[in-house]
């Protein structure tokens, strides 16, 4: 009879944060497949839990799942884990997954933490409805355009982001989608967590003090506000408005077309039309 596949969620900073059950599944689990098996021994001695791990992570995944969907037709259960949070959730196992259901293999999930739904739900932003995207892409301009795509999301914006590139990632925010309320939640769970709320610049700026950024990033992101009907001014007087301002051309063209619920490529086109 084959085994099963548990994906178990695992603290994403106080090692408090675990479930009874999902102590139980990894004290009787066959084999613990982790992504780094030295992140997840510390949670492991401090549950006393001493059940065999083996490395999965993104750089062996492809070949690794073959093995572990084979132990788990022989009969073992295997527990897939992340270093923090939920498995597959901007981590490896999708391929696990994947493979364990083709081969008929019954994956059951332990819930528990995840970074995105905790920072969510401390951000003060809507939580009704939010659109995970993970981590952006780190080269600026695919970065640019992953934000783009999103300027007319209503739903609040839930991101990753390495210390390293937050500032950066602040300031692509702005850009794209202009001065929206954002939040940055840093460390959660942890002795040092906190919630930075503002405007992408000011945020920004109060990271910058800082000189060396560390910590783990959740980036929160208000959604598009409802456009509105009644402005009527000409869209080439709405954009050369922006430009006297200092805002470059093409920026002021997206900032009118994020306003009027259009496209960048139609305000473009409207304002070769007006001339």
């Amino acid at each position: 009879m084959p085994g099963k596949l548990f994906l178990v969620a695992t603290p994403i900073g106080n090692l408090e944060d675990i479930t009874y059950r999902a102590v139980r599944v990894l004290g009787e689990a066959g084999l613990i497949a982790c992504e780094d098996t030295r992140q997840t021994r510390k949670l492991l001695d401090r549950y006393g839990i001493g059940s065999p791990t083996i490395s999965y992570h993104e750089h062996n995944e492809a070949e690794r799942s073959g093995e572990l969907v084979a132990r788990m037709l022989e009969g073992a259960n295997i527990a897939l884990v992340s270093d923090a949070g939920m498995p597959l959730i901007s981590d490896p196992g999708f391929r696990l997954v994947r493979a364990a259901v083709d081969a008929g293999i019954v994956v059951e999930p332990v819930p528990g933490p995840s970074a995105a739904l905790t920072a969510l739900a401390a951000s003060g932003l809507p939580t009704a409805e939010f659109h995970f995207a993970g981590f952006l892409p780190p080269k600026a301009g695919q970065r640019a355009r992953a934000l783009e795509a999103l300027a007319a999301e209503r739903a609040t914006l839930i991101f990753y982001e390495a210390p390293h590139r937050i500032l950066e990632t602040l300031e692509a925010v702005e850009a794209a989608l202009g001065p929206r309320q954002v939040v940055v939640a840093r460390e959660l769970t942890k002795i040092h967590e906190e919630f930075l709320r503002g405007s992408p610049a000011e945020v920004r700026a109060r990271l910058a003090e800082r000189g060396a950024i560390k910590g783990e990033f959740t980036l929160l992101v208000a959604g598009a506000a409802e456009t509105v009907p009644d402005d009527d001014t000409p869209l080439d007087r709405a954009v050369e408005a922006l430009i006297g301002t200092g805002v470059a051309r093409m920026d002021a063209i997206k900032q009118v077309a994020r306003r009027r619920g259009l496209s960048k490529r139609e305000v473009y086109e409207r304002l070769l039309h007006e001339r």
